[in-house]
């Protein structure tokens, strides 16, 4: 018999609700969406699982996503207190009514920022929320921590669609629990893949479906609940953008993850093995941008266009011109494996990954009870295309990064993201979906470096 690990958990949480009066993230819009109140509450929750002494920290925040340089930031500050980075996971919920937490490029190309003022209020939020992050994760590292144990189970939902009309849909539903020697629920992991765009477009701060399903969880078991999203890129709720829908997500979420609760899964046991890396994924671009020059100059003409992408275009014929282009796209990309008894894989994707992952990946690790696939962990890059978006287009030639005007170019959601060109596919070295698949399947049989 193999030895017992201690095992203990401990949680905490934060308001990160900002005041009104700072621009909203979520849609892209020609005019600033400002902030007028609150609707529900932005938290930042953080989950601790100590195994034989060594922390596996768990932190998600009410936000659309981390940019790049405020995860950096945060994962920096957070291995100085004496977690090792591959044992700290930062996430996203992705909700669309929260607060523009960026003042890069995405806040001209989704939102329209100009105004120095707006400017100023988003980049003092930003450095306020990784302050938040990072006190609350000192927090729940000194807080007190509960001898448990932990078990693992997938039930399902079916409200997600697949809106580029791609055949993956995400119906798993799992759920891990720290649970009290008495069987009683302490702390509930659970995840989803589907965007939080079921509540309608506020201008007030709304935590979507998420939010409200853990209201549902903690008021029904009395345990500290935290979402995780899953590979969300190109699922949506049905229906979306609808009080009618977003309540009836939240409940159907919330009550299926208590009754799973209810009664212990399989066991999940330490230790945990961990691993972290950066991949930097190459763009599909020529070797002379003059073609592209042109294409992007017709785009920004073109006055049919979705002012988004008009912006988008004009940086990108500046980019050129000065040659500050990006080549490609650093996507993080994190791997935990619980190894005693039967092992639970989490498999955890920086940025917006479609369906597709989720679907491959448990093709490889024996099914859902085998691997759960996060997304939105540590920044939001770009979204992340498989091969047969990038091939279709998708339904909304959206999520495959390029668009029928000039399908050469960066288009949909590049243009969102500031990127000159989409991800090369099947078939070229550096193909987006080869790269990320083959890159976790290494962090998952790695051994700890932590």
């Amino acid at each position: 018999m193999e030895p017992t690990i201690r095992t203990e958990v401990a949680t905490g949480k934060a308001d990160i609700t900002p005041p009104p009066g700072i621009a909203m993230a979520g849609y892209g819009l020609d005019a600033p969406r400002i902030a007028t109140g609150t609707c529900t509450p932005l938290t930042v929750r953080c989950t601790v699982l100590w195994m034989a002494g060594n922390p596996s920290v768990l932190v998600t925040a009410d936000l659309l996503g981390f940019p790049r340089r405020l995860h950096q930031r945060i994962r920096a500050a957070v291995v100085g207190l004496g977690v090792g980075s591959a044992d700290f996971v930062l996430t996203a919920t992705h909700t669309h009514n929260g607060p523009v937490a960026s003042a890069d490029v995405t806040a001209y190309t989704l939102y329209n920022i100009t105004n120095s003022h707006q400017l100023d209020l988003i980049t003092t939020y930003a450095e306020w929320v990784g302050e938040r992050v990072v006190a609350l994760v000192r927090d729940t590292l000194a807080a007190t921590a509960r001898p448990c144990v932990l078990d693992y189970q997938v039930t399902g939902q079916s409200f997600s669609i697949n809106r580029e009309a791609m055949p993956e849909v995400e119906t798993q539903l799992p759920v891990l629990v720290a649970r009290s020697a008495g069987g009683d629920p302490l702390t509930i992991l659970f995840g989803y893949g589907c965007h939080p765009v079921a509540a309608p477009m506020l201008a007030e701060f709304d935590a979507d479906y998420p939010g409200r399903a853990i209201a549902v969880i903690e008021q029904s078991t009395g345990a500290f609940a935290q979402f995780l999203p899953g590979a969300a890129g190109d699922q949506n709720p049905e229906p979306v953008n609808s009080w009618v829908g977003v309540e009836a997500a939240s409940a159907g979420l919330g009550e299926a993850v208590v009754r799973a609760a209810a009664s212990p899964g399989r066991p999940v046991s330490g230790p945990v093995e961990s691993a972290y890396a950066e991949l930097d994924v190459p763009l599909d671009l020529p070797p002379d941008l003059d073609g592209f020059r042109q294409q992007f100059a017709a785009r920004q003409a073109n006055t049919a266009m979705p002012g988004w992408m008009r912006r988008h275009a004009k940086m990108m014929i500046g980019q050129i011109d000065d040659g500050s282009y990006a080549t490609g796209v650093a996507v993080p990309l994190q791997g935990w494996v619980f190894t005693g008894g039967e092992p639970l894989r989490i498999a955890m994707i920086g940025g917006e990954p479609v369906a597709g992952y989720a679907a491959r990946l448990r093709q490889r690790h024996g099914g859902p009870d085998g691997v759960w696939v996060l997304g939105y962990a540590g920044e939001l890059p770009t979204y992340l295309p498989t091969d047969d978006l990038l091939a279709a287009g998708g339904a909304w030639q959206y999520a495959s990064g390029w668009s029928p005007d000039h399908p050469q170019i960066g288009g949909g959601a590049m243009c969102c993201y500031g990127l000159i060109g989409h991800f090369r596919s099947q078939g070229q070295d550096g193909a987006v979906e080869t790269t990320i698949i083959n890159g976790l399947a290494e962090l998952l049989s790695r051994r700890r470096c932590g």
